[in-house]
């Protein structure tokens, strides 16, 4: 067995991906969020990105498929791949005959599976991992906490989004389309709840009027690894990131921060 998947001293490795679609005339772009069930131990009732941690047959996948990304990359991606059409039912990350219908049927076939590489058989599909641009990757070390996530954020890009989405009911209860900065809105008056790397990457997004921006801003700063850290500000506790990742925002007291 692959041992990289296995839970290490630096982390459980995970993934996760923002998902634009066109937003209204005059508006700007919509992202996929979804409400994870309370029942999670991780990120319980929070709003978040589609994703998960990889699975060793990711890794076992990912050092298969040869190409130009380093295999422990291309299972990170392919965790990507197969947790947004177990989560969501969108199929991104992959190329060949696809429509709503077999996207349906494959996300069926992937939840009796639980593996990638028998539904891209039996579909005739083939990954495209070009769809992914890398944007982040968040380490939250914490020693009193026993479930880190080492989590690589990617993004992708469904265009005009005329595309059926559904929640899986088990991981996550409820899915929804909302630009970066309504999200925010939303969290301000306490509609939904995020944690702090989903503010801080939501402030970062809303920065972006299209899915090009967000693609060409992210191709032209490295990603490196972010792992927050306590300073000390005006005589109060912060939470902090640093100020070379792309972050408008780099913080936020700490009594105000919500972790996960």
């Amino acid at each position: 067995m692959n041992t990289s998947s296995e839970t290490s001293p630096e982390g459980i490795p995970a993934a996760t991906v923002v998902i634009f679609r066109n937003g209204p005339e005059g508006r700007p772009p919509e992202i996929l969020m979804t409400i994870r069930s309370r029942e999670m131990v991780f990120a319980g009732g929070m709003a978040v990105f589609p994703g998960g941690r990889v699975d060793p047959a990711d890794f076992e996948l990912g050092a298969a498929i040869g190409g130009p990304l380093d295999p422990d990359e291309a299972a990170h991606q392919i965790a990507v791949v197969r947790e947004t059409l177990e989560e969501t039912g969108l199929a991104i990350g992959l190329t060949g005959e696809i429509d709503a219908d077999r996207a349906r049927a494959a996300r069926d076939f992937l939840q009796q599976t639980g593996e990638l590489a028998p539904v891209l058989e039996h579909f005739g599909w083939e990954l495209d991992l070009a769809q992914l641009t890398p944007f982040a990757r968040w380490y939250p070390k914490n020693e009193r906490i026993p479930r880190v996530y080492d989590t690589r954020f990617y993004l992708a890009d469904l265009g005009t989004g005329s595309v059926d989405i559904a929640a899986d009911l088990s991981e996550n209860t409820h899915l929804f389309w909302t630009s970066a900065q309504d999200a925010l809105d939303a969290a301000e008056r306490g509609e939904i709840k995020v944690i702090f790397p989903t503010r801080r990457n939501l402030e970062r997004l809303a920065l972006f009027s299209s899915f090009a921006e967000a693609k060409a801003q992210a191709e032209a700063i490295p990603v490196r690894t972010i792992t927050p850290y306590m300073d000390e500000k005006g005589g109060k506790t912060w939470l902090s990131i640093g100020e070379d990742h792309g972050y408008p925002v780099a913080g936020e007291p700490l009594d105000e921060a919500m972790r996960g």
